[in-house]
């Protein structure tokens, strides 16, 4: 079994004139969001964290809402593998970087945008999820032992997202 968490980057910041988006940051919301939900996927993690991968868009926001789920769950930040292709994917280019992560990683989190997160969810799931929100996270899970054979069908374990945790 192979297992891959989704992680929308948390809300950014637009208040900074005539920046690249690229190098936009988090808002203040942003950074307790992601500091609420990655304690909460932490916390109800079944997964073994020593066999773990996190993959990373090289924008700033990704990489810090990253860094705040790596600070949680106890992951050195040397271990974040940042992927430029994460950043503008589009589903076939997450399948591409997923069925190259190594066997040995059992669980894998992928930090990225929509609407790339949002499509690869319906397009691997049955789920019609219409918007997965900034600091969201959906659980995926593939019936396979080696990355290269993940397809769809895949099932659906889990899709947390600030607004939710907050009601509980």
């Amino acid at each position: 079994m192979k297992t891959v968490y989704l992680v929308r980057h948390a809300k950014s910041s637009w208040s900074i004139d005539q920046i690249e988006d690229r190098d936009r940051p988090l808002k203040g919301r942003g950074i307790r969001d992601a500091h609420l939900v990655s304690q909460y996927i932490f916390d109800n993690m079944k997964e073994e964290l020593h066999a773990l991968g996190m993959y990373v868009s090289p924008a700033t926001r990704a990489l810090h809402t990253a860094l705040i789920f790596a600070r949680t769950m106890g992951i050195p930040a040397k271990k974040l593998r940042i992927q430029d292709e994460l950043y503008h994917c589009g589903v076939s280019d997450l399948v591409s970087s997923m069925r190259s992560a190594p066997d040995l990683c059992e669980t894998a989190f992928y930090f990225a945008h929509n609407p790339a997160i949002t499509d690869f969810v319906n397009a691997m799931t049955n789920a019609q999820i219409s918007n997965v929100p900034t600091t969201g996270v959906v659980c995926i899970r593939f019936n396979v032992n080696h990355w290269s054979e993940i397809e769809s069908g895949a099932e659906l374990i889990q899709f947390e997202y600030p607004k939710r945790l907050k009601a509980k």
